[in-house]
């Protein structure tokens, strides 16, 4: 019987995606067969793989814009119609690992045109891993951003970078991991280059210094009544005074009001539109205004919460518009600081106040600590910064300390509120002097801790158990601690999320303002580090240790206030008294994710 060899359809990405690629129950609210049109911004990222003149794709984004789902219908395409040599890049091992199991296998599974392209990984003769695919004319490698071994030389056509603002600077020792991958492609004419991420800090920021190079395109919208095209933004979203749930959009051309059941009818209509000239690389940046996964009222209130605090505004920022953050300035000013001091003390604390942490720093001769009162949305007043001196390596500053922890202040109403966790640094001359007093108080919540002066690392990281007699000791992402404070003390969103006493002096916020982030290449790429410039900072370092403090406890608000109003005199609830096992079954987020634990 003699067969016809029929060469398959010269279909584009999204129409592939159409046909035959499948949303898995797993991953997807709304599972089943794929539709372009449910998001029609999607269309022209996908089909820009399939011009000739393109080389780069650029996507930066904010997050609910289906993203990932556009990654994997480009790998479908390519596993179906365009065998090829690819490759994946996701920031950690971990997740790439992660994104193979739970969505990348699932698409296999379900998407019949290539369920039967890629043999089953538990096959004898698959050749397949969780890290690895084979299929006819081509394979795929996923890897994380951190691997120089993923990265080594081997020929690929198509790379893949998700998230790239999460990789490391340097793959190893290797240098740039985006440009180790784009070493890869050389050989290839037809080689395509991915890259997708939501941004982070201006200036730092990846995906961001890529899309400036590209052609920029915007997705323009029309409006109902008007029928002006233009792009969405922020500004241009209003709603009823404290009532967030009312959020629509305001034409920019004409004023009308739209509500959001005319989101998707604009969707339909859009088109992206190029603002730079015209090169090989398409770049494409979107927000989460455009989203059908997402509504106005929704980011109307998350933007609300988010203001409350400078640290989670700027995750909204990057996370729901799409754009980089810009730091407010290097360094601040001592001498505005002494203007922000308040009418309180130590011996009437206000009444907003529910929790008290203490951050120690020890020094050769002395012990420094700094009191903070937390309340609602991580509001912060500074209570009193004592020293105590003496030789840390003695017992008698020690038993001065020990002392001084188990004082109980009250507020203006008589409330009593003891120290509720205590961080002490264990990174100077007296690390074991550090392990051996807080290890037989760790039911007191008194606690080691040692700086990680690593970018993103989280405030709070997961404990480990250090020294002879296996004392608590958590890991503090000073970075973030810092970035955090300053924040606090630059932005113009509201000053208030920070305060000072009326007791503490000139010296004080000489101390706190003795640092500044400045720019610094490491291997090969900018990075922000934090540089010294006064000859003392005690007072910073032990904020910071306060702050690590109250993200170890992280208290339920709701919980605490509500024992407070029944007259309960346990300020802390009883699940807070070992945070130690708590933070070690808590899920490890970056800093750009940790408002999402408040």
């Amino acid at each position: 019987m003699n067969q016809t060899w029929t060469p398959p359809k010269n279909l584009k990405i999204s129409d592939w995606a159409d046909h035959y690629r499948k949303l898995s129950p797993e991953s997807s609210a709304e599972a089943g067969q794929w539709r372009t049109d449910r998001a029609e911004y999607q269309r022209e990222i996908m089909d820009a793989f399939n011009e000739p003149d393109i080389q780069r794709i650029i996507f930066m984004k904010s997050a609910q814009v289906g993203a990932t789902e556009i990654l994997l219908n480009v790998i479908g395409y390519y596993i179906d119609q365009d065998p090829a040599p690819m490759l994946i890049m996701q920031p950690t091992l971990a997740m790439a690992q992660a994104f193979s199991k739970d969505r990348l296998a699932t698409m296999i599974r379900d998407s019949d045109k290539i369920k039967d392209c890629v043999k089953d990984a538990r096959s004898r003769d698959s050749g397949n891993t969780v890290l690895s695919k084979k299929f006819a004319g081509g394979n795929l490698n996923i890897v994380g951003s951190n691997s120089a071994a993923g990265l080594a030389s081997r020929p690929i056509r198509i790379v893949l970078a998700d998230e790239t603002d999460r990789y490391e600077s340097s793959a190893g020792a290797e240098g740039d991991p985006i440009s180790l991958a784009t070493k890869r492609t050389t050989t290839f004419w037809n080689k395509k280059i991915y890259m997708c991420s939501t941004p982070t800090i201006k200036g730092l920021s990846r995906i961001e210094t890529a899309f400036e190079e590209s052609d920029k395109r915007y997705y323009n919208v029309p409006c109902p009544e008007c029928n002006t095209k233009q792009i969405l933004k922020w500004k241009n979203v209003i709603w009823d005074e404290g009532k967030p749930e009312t959020a629509a959009y305001a034409c920019q051309e004409c004023g009308s009001v739209i509500n959001e059941s005319k989101k998707q009818w604009m969707l339909k209509h859009g088109e992206w539109i190029a603002t730079a000239p015209k090169s090989d690389t398409a770049g494409f940046h979107i927000s989460e205004l455009y989203s059908v996964w997402s509504t106005w009222a929704d980011m109307a209130k998350n933007f609300l919460e988010a203001k409350k605090q400078p640290e989670m505004l700027k995750t909204w920022i990057n996370c729901s518009l799409g754009e980089s953050w810009e730091e407010q300035g290097d360094t601040v000013e001592y001498e505005t600081l002494l203007e922000r001091r308040l009418n309180y003390d130590s011996t009437s604390i206000p009444e907003e106040v529910l929790i008290i942490v203490a951050g120690c720093d020890t020094q050769k001769d002395r012990i420094e600590v700094t009191l903070t009162g937390f309340g609602r949305n991580y509001e912060a007043w500074v209570i009193d910064h004592l020293i105590f001196w003496g030789d840390p390596n003695a017992n008698n500053v020690w038993q001065d300390l020990d002392a001084f922890l188990k004082k109980r202040f009250k507020t203006e109403s008589e409330r009593i509120i003891p120290i509720s966790c205590t961080c002490i640094d264990s990174g100077g001359l007296s690390t074991n002097q550090v392990y051996q007093f807080t290890k037989p108080r760790q039911a007191r919540r008194i606690f080691a801790v040692k700086g990680l002066s690593v970018a993103g690392k989280p405030i709070a990281n997961k404990p480990s158990f250090v020294g002879k007699n296996k004392a608590v000791l958590y890991g503090v992402g000073t970075d973030s601690a810092k970035e955090a404070i300053f924040a606090r003390l630059t932005t113009d969103v509201d000053k208030t999320t920070l305060h000072f006493p009326s007791d503490v002096d000139e010296e004080y916020f000489k101390q706190l303002t003795a640092e500044k982030r400045v720019a610094k290449f490491i291997r090969g790429r900018k990075s922000l580090v934090w540089k010294q410039i006064r000859p003392r900072n005690e007072a910073l370092d032990c904020l910071v240790y306060c702050f690590a403090a109250i993200y170890i406890l992280n208290p339920n608000w709701d919980v605490i206030e509500t024992k407070i109003l029944t007259g309960d005199k346990q300020t802390i609830p009883k699940d807070m008294k070992n945070p130690s096992n708590r933070q070690r079954n808590r899920q490890n987020s970056n800093f750009a994710n940790s408002w999402k634990d408040i």
